[in-house]
């Protein structure tokens, strides 16, 4: 009898593969500026970094890749945005019409959600979907680059696509030095960029059931929603109290405004900026961790626990204080897996980014633990926001922030699940005692 891959395996298995191609790609002379092949350590990182949709960079993105290499990230950002087993199943239902209880597995595994029955469809309805909001964004920006900075339409349309598709699958990739930081006036081009991070960062099961206006949604919809509604305004006054006088210092009121807004929106999901994150307060550096580590929906393009995670394990403890039986999420009552799961997803994270951090400090005692932590946390929630030290971290370092981002796109529960040899359950329960928990 064959063994199959497991579905969660093959998805790890299908990242691994997509940035070992990029990787091949960006590696030869004709992906760099000047014509010389890049180092693998270099061309790794990039790889690894555009198709886990993260955004770190130890290269410079605009000058040191040429046209045909940007070519090679943006494929690395739109192929890992929809997810490997997303594109296998879909082949498979142009192919067959239908799809196979294998790759349905697959397709949930990925994170596009465990319904059996509506794969297919929410299959379908990304691919349509994703390639709409990425050109309508991308028409927008182009319009803004041709009118607004004189751009020739052919690079107009370039850039307004690289970024629609970079914004729309969180991956904070930009064709310019400072990110873009250069347009930190410009309302016409960061709006539709935070349109595009908050629509990708919804995640494709609730952007799914938003399209079908059911007379009611699913929790983990209204809870995507709601944690959006509230970490967004809460990012955007994070920065702009913490950097009104710092390094929003020199800027015009409705400019502060501005790039508050999109420094709170940013860091949940991508790792687009305006600001210069090594001059920011440790107080700021602090929560804008916190954001990143929380990330936005399930089963999208964004990093992080996520926020179902979370509002999961704070019903939990409240529950717990409140001396409850069970926990209960806006009517609803959570199930003892589904709370098992959370703590397992935020264990895994925790244990990562802390692990990764006390690594990183040893590696590079020439940096503080608020630029360390910022990083890491960077890294395992798929963000791609830096101080500016990526590209100065030793190469065992560097290596540790690509496994990092290679866990936080495949998903600490899941990638767990992929390294497990086997799975199975005791036939027999051990008898019941409490150890005193605090």
């Amino acid at each position: 009898m064959k063994h199959r891959l497991r579905p969660q395996a093959a998805v790890a298995t299908g990242f691994a593969c997509l940035t070992a191609v990029g990787t091949a790609a960006l590696m030869t002379p004709f992906a760099a500026a000047d014509g010389h092949a890049t180092a693998p350590s270099d061309a790794l990182f990039t790889a690894a970094s555009a198709s886990c949709l993260t955004g770190l960079v130890t290269v410079d993105t605009a000058g040191h890749w040429s046209f045909a290499g940007k070519v090679v990230i943006l494929a690395l950002i739109q192929l890992g945005g929809l997810g490997f087993m997303t594109l296998a199943s879909l082949a498979m239902l142009l192919l067959s019409g239908r799809l196979g209880l294998y790759a349905r597995d697959g397709a949930g595994a990925e994170g596009r959600g465990p319904d059996y029955g509506s794969v297919s469809s929410v299959v379908a309805a990304t691919v349509a979907f994703t390639l709409l909001i990425e050109a309508v964004v991308a028409m927008v920006l182009a319009v803004r680059f041709l009118v607004g900075y004189g751009m020739r339409p052919r690079r107009a349309i370039w850039e307004g696509v690289f970024h629609a598709v970079s914004g729309f699958n969180n991956a904070g990739f930009a064709l310019y030095p400072d990110n873009v930081a250069g347009f930190a006036a410009d309302a016409w081009v960061l709006l539709p960029l935070a349109f595009a991070l908050i629509v990708g960062g919804l995640g494709f099961p609730v952007l799914h059931e938003l399209l079908r206006r059911p007379r009611r949604f699913s929790l983990t919809a209204r809870l995507t929603f709601q944690g959006t509604a509230v970490l967004v305004p809460a990012g955007a006054l994070l920065v702009g109290l913490g950097e009104w006088r710092g390094a929003m210092a020199g800027m015009a009121v409705p400019e502060k405004l501005l790039n508050a807004f999109f420094s709170g929106v940013s860091p949940r999901t991508a790792g687009f900026n305006t600001l210069d994150y090594g001059s920011f307060h440790p107080s700021t550096l602090l929560g804008t961790d916190i954001l990143m580590f929380l990330g936005a929906g399930s089963g999208g393009t964004a990093g992080g626990v996520k926020l179902t995670t979370a509002a999961v394990l704070v019903a939990a403890v409240i529950a717990e204080v409140r001396g409850e039986r069970a926990v209960a999420l806006r009517g609803r009552t959570v199930p003892a897996a589904t709370l098992r799961q959370a703590l397992a997803v935020l264990s895994f994270g925790v244990v990562l980014v802390v692990g990764c951090t006390t690594a990183i400090l040893f590696l590079a005692p020439g940096f503080t633990t608020d630029q360390i932590a910022f990083e890491t946390v960077s890294a395992f929630a798929t963000v791609g926001l830096s101080t500016g030290i990526t590209g100065e971290l030793p190469l065992p370092a560097q290596l540790l922030l690509v496994a990092l981002m290679f866990a936080g796109r495949v998903g600490p529960l899941s990638l767990a699940t992929a390294m497990a040899l086997r799975t199975g359950r005791r036939r027999y329960d051990y008898p019941e005692e409490r150890p005193f928990i605090g």
